[in-house]
């Protein structure tokens, strides 16, 4: 059985896009997160850009199936169902993860009812979505090897030799070096190293 170990995300918020319906308007934004408090503060923000607006639906979601998936989807005083889910189907749709989209909606004095409304939500996220940079990266497990220094060019050669991608070391008397291996490899990578005199390895 192979691992999943990549998902798909944005790496930048995306262009404002705008969908027109019976003089409605439903402007969408996506936003990369990493967390609830990232949407919180993207939200707010659109709020106070878009103050004189009606609703501000959303869907975001983070992690991934195999790893602490997360996600909410609010209406914001549509009727129930018609706003927040058709964005997170969306979300859905493009299989994305880590990733905001909030639908503003400038009321036009003509109801849309229930059906006009989800599909108005579905397509201004689907059309912030178009509007992003999607990309595929890879779930990766954070390692710390701690060594003394005579045993540097030991665990140096390995991660040359694995191509490992160092992202923090400390250099002292007592030396470690952080580690980032995809999740498919983390677990042979962890036991070359655990196999080695005196180098200790432990996820972070």
């Amino acid at each position: 059985m192979t691992i999943k170990d990549t998902y798909k995300t944005i790496t930048e918020a995306s262009e404002e896009t705008l969908f027109k319906d019976k003089n409605s308007k439903f402007f969408s934004y996506a936003f990369p997160i990493q967390n609830e408090e990232d949407a919180k503060q993207h939200i707010e923000a659109l709020k106070k850009q878009h103050h004189s607006a009606r609703h501000w639906c959303y869907a975001y979601q983070f992690g991934t199936e195999e790893n602490n998936l997360s996600y909410r989807a609010n209406d914001d005083g549509e009727p129930n169902n018609s706003a927040g889910m058709p964005i997170y189907g969306q979300i859905q749709s493009f299989d994305v993860t880590n990733i905001l989209i909030v639908v503003v909606r400038y009321f036009g004095g003509v109801k849309l009812g229930v059906g006009g409304l989800i599909n108005a939500y579905k397509t201004g996220a689907q059309m912030a979505l178009e509007a992003s940079n999607i990309v595929e990266k890879t779930i990766n497990i954070q390692y710390c090897i701690s060594f003394e220094y005579k045993n540097m060019n030991k665990v140096m050669r390995i991660i040359k030799e694995k191509n490992l991608q160092v992202t923090n070391q400390i250099l002292e008397l007592d030396c470690k070096v952080f580690i980032s291996v995809r999740k498919r490899d983390s677990k042979a990578i962890f036991e070359t190293f655990n196999n080695q005199f005196e180098i200790q390895i432990k996820a972070v």
